[in-house]
């Protein structure tokens, strides 16, 4: 991603919410994205997945191929379940196989060993409904990976899950991870989790977006909850990151009753207008 720009609206009505942002996810890598609310981490993820087009700039994967629009190459987890609601866990595991004529016994054994490996293999043939929160989020991480993406895109996946299960889907996504090392950019609004999942992680800057500061994260792995509460690299990573977090939430919040009263003069100004 070099030098990327997205901006909505037109005249005085034109919104930049990215700006001149560029970056790089490492292959095999774990990267994190962490922002204030609001500063354009959703437009980011829609922009790597094709799903819109930049204004400016480039977004290129696979050794320079240029991001056009959606491809097999990337695959993205939202916030929010994207199970078919019809569909057995087992039937959305193999959704993509199947959308690509590949139901073949060796993809079969691959869903069935997935299902293994996310703990659902006695919910095969149970519907979304009848999963609880997490079980849902584990079986969308087995539908993404037996597609095989370059780079799979977490959107705060586990968002809204109570403290345990999130904890513990953490530790099924790490886990997950450390087995087949798929390259990953994951967006989270929780630096406990940053810290504890990433290879590296991008601190953004309040809206418009680019990236303020990269930190590495060097801590083994495999890791564990003790790893981020416990380990002195861990909060000098934590404190660091907050402070650059909290330095741009207060600049959002003061461009945020700015941003309102710049909105209603323009309003008012086109309405003379016309």
């Amino acid at each position: 991603m070099s030098k990327l720009s997205k901006i909505y609206g037109a005249d005085e009505f034109a919104k930049p919410v990215v700006q001149n942002c560029s970056f790089t996810i490492e292959r095999g890598k774990l990267t994190v994205m962490i922002g204030p609310s609001g500063c354009g981490k959703s437009t980011l993820i829609r922009l790597l997945a094709g799903f819109e087009r930049p204004s400016g700039g480039n977004i290129t994967i696979g050794g320079g191929k240029p991001v056009t629009g959606p491809g097999l190459d990337r695959l993205v987890v939202f916030q929010e379940t994207a199970l078919f609601p019809w569909m057995s866990t087992y039937d959305n595991i193999m959704f993509g196989p199947r959308a690509r004529g590949e139901d073949t016994p060796e993809m079969r054994a691959v869903a069935e060993a997935l299902l293994q490996k996310v703990g659902l293999a006695g919910f095969r043939k149970k519907y979304p409904s009848q999963l609880s929160g997490g079980m849902q989020r584990r079986a969308e991480l087995a539908r993404s990976m037996i597609n095989k993406p370059d780079v799979m895109i977490l959107d705060e996946p586990f968002r809204g899950l109570d403290a345990m299960t999130k904890r513990l889907m953490q530790e099924y996504f790490a886990n997950l991870y450390e087995e087949f090392r798929r390259t990953t950019f994951f967006v989270t609004t929780d630096i406990d989790e940053a810290i504890y999942l990433a290879d590296r992680i991008l601190i953004m800057s309040n809206i418009p977006t680019q990236v303020r500061a990269t930190i590495d994260v060097d801590l083994p792995r495999p890791r564990h909850v003790e790893d981020i509460t416990e380990n002195d690299s861990a909060n000098a990573i934590k404190m660091k990151a907050l402070g650059l977090l909290h330095e741009e939430a207060m600049k959002s919040f003061a461009r945020g009753s700015k941003a309102a009263a710049d909105f209603i003069d323009a309003y008012a100004r086109r309405m003379v207008k016309d």
